[in-house]
């Protein structure tokens, strides 16, 4: 039995027993720099919470998701006194982590500068070497309001206690249910307070536990993410476990920016976004549009090959047709506004699937043409906020590579492993390797329509066809679309960031909702299942996603210009404009450079518009019959004959060869 000076704690799946008033600290033994933090009965705490009897504790690293978190969140407090120190007048919004870093929000007089973030880092260096320490303190809500009386949307929080979700994005650091918390920051040597924040926690337990951080940016956020609130200024970090791996962090944001597809787009001349369109409506340039006609030529060979059947639908339709779908109910702040026509209602289409349920309602169906596999490049129109449109990744108008599948329930099993080859197959041959899975279902939201049985057969197929491949199966309780379950799949580019791009979704209650049936084998009428399937995400998104990861460097296949010709000087232009035809014959896009240039300026310029080979030609080759055969990565090999070179070049390109 214990006694009242002594407690039964789980360390490490054992029973251990420590002396009353002993923390977590204490019984994992931290050394506060490398475990930082505990997880005590399931909860993220501070090293200096007392544990109680019963209580399982467990370390919780530094380096690991939830003590990156901690870390994170203390370097903003850390910001954030720096701040106020440096700015008196400034009054604090919140300050939660977030991936690889934290944020801070200030209403402040005028915007900060970047000389502003030099002092600002400046002086949080000199408050973490100080090694001042957090510390919790309960309190109530009026001594809150004292205590905070000078900032405005604390108290505003403070009133939200218990119903932090409505708070806005990061706000639940600040406030949640239960004990409303202060944070003290005491000098390291006299106890003193240096700052405070209502914080819920936890945090490091000295500001000298934060071996990296750098501040990155500033931006405008309006207050708890409402247009009708102020608009405070925003400061972005980051925070790291060590030096190495923010240098690691810092390497991978530079090499990202020289990728940046909206840089390339301009820079290859591929596309553009002009105002007199409007936000997140591209135009695609004659270069972006090969390589955009190339991939979608590619997808409709691989599809015709797998037994889809292509169809077209319009642009707009009767808001009915979305009352039907459900759509109009659980994705209208998604959609854009109506258009009043002849007395109706028509939307722009925000997806295609319900009028693919017409196609298939039309007339009757038997088992006999099931599975059904419908495919279309439909475009479709979705409301983005502005502050979240982003280049070809984030758009209003965009065209879905979008199939819907309507099979039996018998086979839908085998239809999902099926299609779920075929996508990732198909994804492999544009050169995306490494893939997980990502597995969304329901939770006790009110939004998910359907019965149980459904949604536990729907979500059984799923899991079984994504366990058959192999790959790691991610859990995503609540993100199942509102009609089913679904898999995403999450792939990795060529520098490790990752993309969602297919979706798989099974979907029993779309053919509920349209009354969709098939005369079964024994002649009974029976429903069919439906499988949305987008397999890029959107063209526009793909496009986009494949340039990062070439870092615009398309492969021969993809590449707008696959062959330039470089003419040493005016007398060898003919020579190679005979061997353009010969490879224009053969279906290579080629071009010869005519310009008044030097041939080292023009083989640069090549090289600037990433084409994958150049052809040179001088007067030993036109006297040879021959071309100097010079590749992207600088290598050449000289004296090839114009029939070898389109020999190697065909091959190429035929493979999809990634060079």
């Amino acid at each position: 039995m214990s006694t009242v000076s002594e407690l039964r704690i789980t360390l490490d799946g054992s029973e251990r027993v420590v002396p009353a008033g002993t923390t977590a600290g204490q019984a994992l033994d931290a050394d506060g720099r490398t475990v930082i933090a505990a997880r005590v009965g399931g909860e993220l705490r501070d090293l200096a919470h007392p544990v109680a009897d019963g209580d399982a504790v467990e370390p919780v690293e530094i380096g690991s998701p939830d003590g990156r978190a901690i870390m994170r969140h203390s370097a903003a407090h850390v910001m954030a006194q720096a701040v106020q120190e440096l700015f008196p007048d400034a009054k604090l919004g919140i300050g939660p982590p977030v991936e690889n870093g934290f944020y801070y929000d200030f209403d402040v007089t005028d915007p900060f500068t970047p000389d502003d973030l030099k002092r600002i880092e400046k002086r949080m260096r000199e408050i973490v070497k100080q090694a001042q320490r957090f510390e919790r303190r309960p309190v109530s809500d009026d001594e809150a309001r004292a205590e905070l009386a000078g900032e405005p949307y604390k108290l505003e929080l403070i009133g939200l206690k218990g119903g932090a979700a409505d708070a806005g994005e990061g706000a639940d650091v600040e406030v949640g249910a239960g004990e409303l918390t202060i944070y003290d920051n005491l000098d390291a040597k006299t106890g003193d307070l240096r700052w405070k924040d209502l914080c819920r926690g936890p945090h490091v337990p000295t500001t000298r536990v934060i071996p990296a951080f750098k501040l990155m940016r500033t931006g405008g956020a309006y207050w708890r993410g409402s247009e009708k609130n102020p608009q405070l200024q925003r400061i972005y970090g980051t925070a790291w476990e060590s030096r190495e791996r923010q240098d690691e962090y810092l390497h991978l944001l530079a090499e990202a920016e020289k990728r940046d597809h909206r840089k390339l787009g301009a820079e290859l001349d591929l596309f553009s976004f002009p105002d007199e369109i409007g936000s997140g409506l591209a135009v695609f340039h004659p270069k972006g549009g090969v390589i955009r006609r190339v991939m979608e030529d590619y997808s409709r060979r691989r599809h015709e090959e797998e037994g889809y059947e292509f169809v077209n639908t319009p642009h707009i339709t009767k808001g009915r047709l979305f009352e039907t779908s459900g759509h109009l109910g659980s994705y209208k702040e998604d959609i854009f506004p109506p258009m009043e026509v002849d007395g109706s209602e028509y939307y722009l289409k925000p997806m295609n699937c319900p009028m693919h349920n017409l196609i298939y309602r039309a007339r009757g169906r038997s088992y006999r043409e099931l599975p059904l596999r419908l495919f279309e490049f439909g475009s479709v129109y979705r409301y983005e906020k502005s502050g979240v449109v982003h280049g070809l990744t984030r758009v209003r108008g965009m065209t879905q590579d979008d199939a819907h599948i309507y099979t039996t329930q018998e086979d839908m099993g085998t239809e999902i492993k099926r299609l779920l080859d075929f996508v990732l197959g198909l994804l492999r041959d544009y050169g995306l390797t490494e893939f997980f899975l990502e597995l969304s279902t329901r939770d006790d939201s009110d939004k998910f329509i359907g019965s149980d049985d459904m949604w536990e057969m729907a979500t059984g197929a799923l899991r079984e066809a994504a366990e058959e491949t192999g790959l790691d199966l991610v859990p995503d309780p609540g993100g199942a679309a509102f009609y089913g379950p679904k898999i995403s799949v999450q792939a990795k580019d060529a520098i490790g960031r990752t993309w969602q791009l297919s979706t798989i979704q099974v979907d029993p209650n779309q053919p509920e909702r349209f009354g969709l049936e098939y005369q079964a084998a024994d002649g009974t009428r029976k429903r069919p299942v439906m499988l949305h399937r987008a397999l890029f995400g959107s063209i526009e998104r793909f496009f986009g996603v494949l340039l990062e990861h070439y870092a615009g460097a398309m492969p021969p296949w993809l590449a707008p210009v696959q062959v330039v010709g470089i003419p040493i000087g005016d007398a060898h232009v003919a020579h190679l404009e005979k061997v353009a035809a010969l490879l224009r014959a053969r279906g290579v896009r080629v071009e010869v450079d005519t310009s008044s240039d030097r041939m080292q300026k023009k083989i640069r310029n090549a090289q600037k518009q990433k084409v994958p080979y150049m052809l040179l030609a001088g007067d030993d080759d036109v006297a040879k019959d021959a071309v100097s055969f010079r590749y992207r990565d600088g290598e050449q090999k000289n004296g090839v004959s114009p029939e070898a070179a389109a020999d190697e070049i065909v091959a190429a390109i035929e493979s999809r060869a990634q060079v």
